[in-house]
Order: structure tokens, then C-alpha cells, then sequence
């Protein structure tokens, strides 16, 4: 039936087929009529013959062939211009074979990208999270970097990176904890590869530890300087370091941590082993509580001959793990548990993004710190909010609320893991950074040069002579050849308004979590 009830208007077919019987029966009812019915009828046909007669000249003299629904599309090209193609993925292996020869970086591979994708103007808006971007860079907004404000944060980093005419070169100052600088490195190199031609000039300093130094206290008041800019991995609301993605990304060898597509996909793989009804119904956690007092905090809520506080949390021995193999370390083996928890290390953790992707609910201890991605994640959608100082009553309420909620608690464990999956596939990472060192070379008041101590650096360099695992990651993360298509585009800056109310939300999502938990205890007490 018609929404509009047409088809029950018009009479009943005859099952001829065409149109309703009424027409039908019009042309072919018998002769026993009235003469004046018959003439009208004759009138009526010669003037329907004639019609047709003219449609059909009409017709035959128009593009109009078969009706409205054949004619030809107007073609927006103009004469002789071919249909654009879609750029083909080149890859560009690594010439080891060169490199070993001349011990310098090849020149064989491209350093722009000449022909545009005809479909670059239908990339997707970026990711939320990379609106914070801007305010990651607005210290500098109105006073630009200058060549002393950079020489300046020299005090803490690992190491300086310049780029010039597409072409990194580093300046070691100090060696990072285990491969965090190498990984780091390999990662901007792989950029590099991905968008040829596509950075500016830049010059900046990396400090791998985890603890952000810039701090904004210092430069408050009137006569305060501008902070000097510093890229690491985390940062919190009392610091002025600025975001980058993590090394382990590109791989962390140390504790055979792969880079993150295939394990990404393991992790996938591991979500669909177990169904979120049949997982252990209580929350997991393992980690090394050595680092911080919080995670020591954190063991206390182990479950006891006096106490199931429905947390089963596990010291790691990292030493004995090493031995063993790192075979009970399988992250896409630990999604079989229905809560999984995130507490902070000595500052961020790298395995926020492995727990977050496990399908599980994430119970996140209120953390203090934050990296490039996790100031997007919002509480009752991405994950169950804990208190810090009193975290085994909290992880109770949490447990016993989802195992009694399975829905909103499965939707919840979900949607954490589409934001990983979709939100932060590599393609973003690498997007990200794209964005974040664009923006900020446009910052910079000057022309860089490369300093006097530094050596160029290609992925020749790096993986050619690399052994063991480092090759093996740096193999399996090595961007094939430039992208066929442009960088995903670059949402705006928040303005007042919309941040306010960006954190108000956050902060009115855990204040309802905090009275759920208030009452749930009440009535344990009854």
C-alpha cells in the first residue's frame, strides 16, 4: 500500500496489465451506445492519434530517447579531457644493498607527491581528538617559536630532530630508557615516507621520559617568558609539554610488544575468541605496582579470605617474564575478562590503548595525566570512572553494576574498542603527527639549518643495520611508499564556549557515577 493510499484509489486491473480498468473499459466497451457517445469517442481518438503522432516527432528529435530517466548526464569535463585516474600505490623498499655499500642515505625516493587523488576532497574531518591541537600550540599562538625559545628546552631532551627540504637529521643529547628514541625516530621517518614533500622545515626537541617539565606556573605574570616548546609523550593541566604519539606504536622490543596493525588485529581477533556474557565476571589487572603508589594501592583490592572486592590484580615480574619468554604477556590473550583496569604508572601508560581495545569495560582510575588521544574519551561511554583514593569500593560498585546492567555494560566495553579500532588506526596516528608538526612549523620565526652535531637519518639507516626484534618491527611498521591519498582534514579549534562545556560534561558524568556509588553503599549497609 501506498503511504498515501494512491494504489487504493484507482479501480481494480483487469489483468491485462497497464493501467487500471477504468481506461480499459472506456476504449473497448460494446456498441449498444448512444451516437453522441459513439462521435465523442471517434473525436477523442483522432485527437489521442494526433498527439502521438506529434510526441513521437517531438521525441525523435530531442536527446530525450527512452524518456527523462536515460538522457545523457551532462558532462562537467571540457572537450578532450580525459577521467582522472586514482593514483596507484608505489612501494619503495629499503636499498640496503646501497647503503651498505656508500654508508649514506639513498636519493632514490620520491620526494613530492605530483599527482593529486581525484578523490582528495572527499577525505573524512579528523578525529575529535585532534582538535586539541591547537590548544596544545596555543603558548606560541601570538608569539611564534623563535631559535631561543627551541634552544631552551635542550635542558631535559633525548634528542633534537631537524627537517629540511624533506630530509630529518638528529642530534643525540642523551639516551632514552630502552628503544623509546629509536621507535620515536622510525615513526617520524615513516611519516616522511608517507607524505613526501608534504611537511615543512621544522626543529624541535623530544624528551622521552614520561614525567612533562614545562610548567605553566613559570610562566605566568607580566613578566613572564615564553615556555620554551618540548614534544614527549604525556602531558597534565599543569604542564605546557606538547603531545606526540608514543613509541609504541612502531613496536616496543624490550617486552616483544608488536607494532600496532598486526597487533591491533590481534586484538580484534582475541575480542571475537570470548563473547562479553562469557568472560570472568570480575575486573583484571597486571602490571609492574612497583612504579607508583597508586598501583600498590591498587593490590590492596585483591580478593582475600575477608574480601572479594570483585578485582583479580597481578604484580608482573618482569624479569621472570623475560625468562619465560614473555608467553604469558600475550596482550590479545587478556581479553577475557568482562572489566579490565587502567591505573597510571609513574606517569601515563602505554597500555591504556591495549585495554581500552579489549570489548571489556575499561575502569579508569582517575588519572592525572594524558596523551595525544585519551582527552577524547568520555566517561559512561568509553569507560567507568574510578576514585583514586578509595578504589576497591569503587571497582565493587563497578563490578556489581555492570554484571547487573549487562547491556549499557556491553555497549560501553564496545564502543572503547570501535574507538580504538576506528579512531585510532595508524592512518590517524600518522595524521596526526602530520597535523601537529604542520601547525607547529608554522609557528616557527626562523629557518632551520642543522646543527653542527647531527647526522642525517633515513630507514635505511635504521633498519638496514638493525638486528633481532628492532628489524623485525621496524620491517612490519615500514610505510610501503607514499600514500595515494591526502592527510584527513583538520577540524577547528574549540572555541570558549564549546570546551567549557566539553569538560563540564566530563566532569558532571563522573559527579553521577560518584552518587550511584554513594547510594549503592548506603544500601549495602540496610
Amino acid at each position: 500500500m501506498n503511504i498515501n493510499g494512491t494504489r487504493e484509489s484507482l479501480p481494480q486491473g483487469n489483468g491485462h496489465g497497464g493501467h487500471g480498468g477504468k481506461t480499459t473499459d472506456t476504449i473497448w466497451r460494446p456498441f449498444a451506445i448512444t451516437s453522441t457517445r459513439s462521435s465523442a469517442v471517434c473525436v477523442v481518438s483522432v485527437l489521442l492519434l494526433v498527439g502521438a503522432l506529434i510526441s513521437t516527432q517531438l521525441l525523435d528529435t530531442s536527446n530525450f530517447v527512452g524518456g527523462l530517466a536515460q538522457m545523457p548526464l551532462r558532462s562537467t569535463k571540457s572537450k578532450g579531457e580525459s577521467p582522472k585516474k586514482h593514483r596507484q600505490q608505489i612501494e619503495v623498499p629499503l636499498d640496503c644493498s646501497a647503503y651498505e655499500l656508500t654508508k649514506s642515505c639513498p636519493r632514490s625516493y620520491p620526494t613530492t607527491t605530483d599527482e593529486e587523488d581525484p578523490d582528495s576532497n572527499l577525505n573524512a574531518t579528523c578525529p575529535e581528538y585532534f582538535r586539541w591541537i591547537h590548544e596544545d600550540l596555543r603558548p606560541w599562538a601570538y608569539t611564534g617559536i623563535t631559535l631561543d625559545m627551541v634552544e631552551r628546552a635542550q635542558a631535559t631532551a633525548n634528542f633534537r630532530l631537524v627537517v629540511l627540504n624533506g630530509t630529518a637529521y638528529v642530534e643525540q643529547y642523551q639516551k632514552a630508557f630502552q628503544t623509546r628514541d629509536v621507535f620515536t625516530l622510525w615513526g617520524i621517518l615513516q611519516l616522511l615516507r608517507k607524505y613526501p614533500g608534504k611537511l615543512p622545515d621544522l626543529d624541535l626537541m623530544f624528551d622521552c621520559v614520561d614525567w612533562p617539565v614545562i610548567k605553566s606556573i613559570d610562566y605566568g605574570g607580566p613578566n613572564a617568558t615564553t615556555p620554551p616548546p618540548l614534544f614527549r609523550y604525556c602531558k597534565d593541566n599543569e604542564t605546557l609539554d606538547i603531545v606526540f604519539p608514543d613509541w609504541s606504536f612502531w613496536g616496543w622490543p624490550e617486552i616483544r610488544v608488536k607494532s600496532w596493525v598486526p597487533l591491533l588485529n590481534d586484538l580484534m581477533e582475541g575480542n571475537q575468541r570470548m563473547g562479553w556474557d562469557e568472560r570472568e565476571p570480575h575486573a583484571y589487572w597486571k602490571g609492574n605496582p612497583e612504579v607508583a603508589e597508586t598501583r600498590q594501592d591498587l593490590l590492596k583490592c585483591n580478593v582475600s579470605d575477608q574480601q572479594d572486592w570483585g578485582a583479580r590484580v597481578f604484580a608482573q615480574d618482569w624479569k621472570q617474564e623475560s625468562k619465560a619468554g614473555y608467553k604469558a604477556s600475550n596482550l590479545a590473550d587478556q581479553c577475557v575478562h568482562r572489566f579490565k583496569i587502567y591505573v597510571e604508572g609513574s606517569a601515563w601508560s602505554v597500555s591504556e590503548k591495549y585495554i581500552l581495545a579489549c570489548d571489556s569495560v575499561t575502569l579508569l582510575v582517575q588519572p592525572r595525566y594524558f596523551d595525544f588521544f585519551t582527552r577524547s574519551l568520555k566517561p559512561l561511554q568509553h569507560y567507568w570512572p574510578i576514585k583514586p583514593n578509595d578504589k576497591c569500593r569503587s571497582i565493587k560498585h563497578a563490578v556489581d553494576w555492570g554484571n547487573t546492567h549487562q547491556q549499557e555494560a556491553k555497549a560501553m566495553g564496545k564502543a572503547a574498542s570501535e574507538f580504538i579500532k576506528e579512531d585510532l588506526k595508524i592512518d590517524y596516528v600518522y595524521d596526526y603527527m602530520f597535523h601537529l608538526l604542520n601547525e607547529y612549523g608554522k609557528l616557527l620565526r626562523y629557518k632551520p639549518t642543522v646543527p653542527k652535531n647531527a647526522v642525517e637519518l633515513c630507514s635505511e639507516s635504521m633498519a638496514c643495520p638493525a638486528q633481532g626484534l628492532n628489524k623485525d618491527y621496524m620491517m612490519e611498521s615500514l610505510v610501503k611508499g607514499p600514500s595515494v591519498t591526502n592527510p584527513c582534514t583538520m577540524p577547528p579549534p574549540y572555541d570558549p564556549a564549546s570546551l567549557r562545556n566539553l569538560l563540564s560534561e566530563r566532569e558532571n558524568s563522573i559527579k553521577q557515577v560518584d552518587e550511584w556509588e554513594k547510594k549503592f553503599w548506603e544500601n549495602q549497609k540496610v
